[in-house]
């Protein structure tokens, strides 16, 4: 995806109705409204793979796959975002001020790009990690195969990554990406 443009400031109430009427997406961020461009086909790829994956590897549990169509709303700092994947377990809770907006993410995914790698490594991190129900998040490169995860531990973030050959752990319970799969040529060039 392309680096957020700022589009101006409003209250969360006009970014509301604002963005019903927008054929695009928009993230808010203390009062200021960016909007989202399209990505790449290897960014759509590699989103598509690891929703496949994820519906896979969560069937046997009480835990939904989004795609980046759900609004995530942080009600500690008060952004709302669009992750390329989230995951829900057990019941979905909404925003009280966004019903289109949960709070309660186990699971974001974002897949890096050169516009959006230095935002989600930054800032949006550091607004996920507010978020209590967080458990997981996960980089996805599309330079190269690479995946990264910071796990929650107590009141500490983990952090491991995973190359060609590998797999990535994302939960106690077995719930692994393996780097290869996600990665294999796909399109033509």
């Amino acid at each position: 995806m392309v680096a957020a443009q700022p589009i101006g400031q409003m209250s969360y109430a006009e970014y509301l109705a604002f963005e019903r009427e927008a054929e695009a997406k928009h993230e808010y961020v203390n009062g200021e409204v960016y909007a989202m461009a399209g990505g790449s086909p290897e960014h759509a790829r590699l989103a598509i793979r690891l929703a496949a994956e994820l519906l896979r590897s969560l069937a046997d549990r009480p835990c939904e796959v989004f795609s980046s169509d759900l609004r995530v709303r942080n009600l500690v700092t008060g952004r709302s975002t669009y992750p390329d994947l989230t995951v829900v377990c057990g019941r979905l809770l909404r925003a009280p001020d966004d019903e289109l907006a949960v709070v309660n993410p186990v699971l974001v995914v974002e897949v890096l790009s050169d516009g959006t790698e230095r935002q989600d490594r930054g800032d949006k991190w550091r607004h996920y990690q507010l978020i209590e129900s967080l458990q997981t998040y996960v980089l996805v490169s599309q330079a190269a195969p690479l995946l990264e995860v910071f796990r929650r531990a107590d009141d500490a973030w983990r952090y491991q990554a995973a190359g060609p050959g590998q797999q990535l752990t994302l939960d106690d319970r077995g719930l692994t990406l393996d780097v290869d799969a996600l990665y294999r040529s796909g399109l033509p060039g």
